[in-house]
């Protein structure tokens, strides 16, 4: 957990507000392995370590992230031979179940009733939500093209795009993308997608916010910049994006205002 900051700096508890994302269906109760709440804050701190770019294809979470898997297979993500009984996975919510990226009995879940696809739980998390955070890309997928929309807001307006961002998912964000959701929505901190994904180091990400047209402009409520924190928290390599994506725009603006 990272130390104390100054009462005037705002901390965001990226998923969910003020709980660590745990049980989609128990937001307030402490994780089964006893961890602590985790906060992401919108200004600068002492770095966390640098962790690589995770993988689509990976749904584990990585050290350091707020993102968290749910503690009810603990048997299968401890890595331990013998996974969860499918009782278990039979007593799982929608929500669990798209967190965990359990497709075939979250498609036995979608076909017993109308409206499901975007069902919110309490917090306003639908499925695709809940997938999105986890880094779950084929449950994404899969939600998009049974029609969730990707559009929806959670309570303190997370979106399934800034949950992507967070955990640096760049293919779960280009799949978001390509389905016209706001890349510059910001959340009840003032965070934006790409804010999260500097704040993250995801470089990928930030890159592809960036090729899509993220505002660079846009301020958290702590009042910094995507390259605010960048430089504050000294990713070096989220700094050099930033500044060639700066250049590139400069250079772009130069030919068009030159006359021929």
């Amino acid at each position: 957990m990272e130390s104390t900051q100054p009462a005037e700096d705002l901390i965001l508890t990226q998923l969910p507000p003020a709980s660590e994302l745990g049980d989609p269906e128990d937001p307030g109760e402490e994780a089964a392995d006893g961890s602590d709440t985790v906060v992401l804050s919108l200004f600068p701190c002492t770095p966390e370590p640098v962790n690589p770019e995770p993988d689509a294809s990976v749904s584990s979470p990585q050290a350091g992230n707020s993102l968290k898997h749910s503690t009810t297979l603990t048997n299968r993500q401890r890595g331990n031979e013998v996974s969860a009984l499918p009782a278990t996975l039979d007593s799982l919510s929608i929500h669990q179940l798209a967190a965990q990226g359990e497709l075939d009995q979250l498609k036995e879940h979608l076909r017993k009733g109308d409206n499901l696809i975007n069902k919110p739980d309490e917090r306003g998390f639908t499925p695709l939500i809940w997938a999105s955070a986890f880094g779950e890309i084929e449950t994404v997928r899969f939600l998009l093209e049974w029609g969730a929309d990707p559009h929806i807001l959670a309570k303190e307006r997370e979106s399934a795009l800034s949950l992507a961002s967070t955990g640096g998912y760049t293919d779960i964000v280009g799949l978001l993308l390509e389905r016209d959701v706001d890349i510059n929505i910001y959340d009840w901190n003032g965070g934006t997608p790409l804010l999260y994904a500097v704040r993250g180091n995801h470089v990928k990400c930030v890159e592809a916010l960036l090729a899509r047209g993220a505002d660079l402009t846009t301020e958290a409520d702590s009042g910094y910049t995507p390259m605010d924190l960048a430089v504050a928290l000294g990713y070096r390599k989220v700094q050099q994006v930033i500044e060639n994506h700066i250049l590139k725009l400069f250079q772009s603006n130069l030919v068009h205002a030159d006359p021929e």
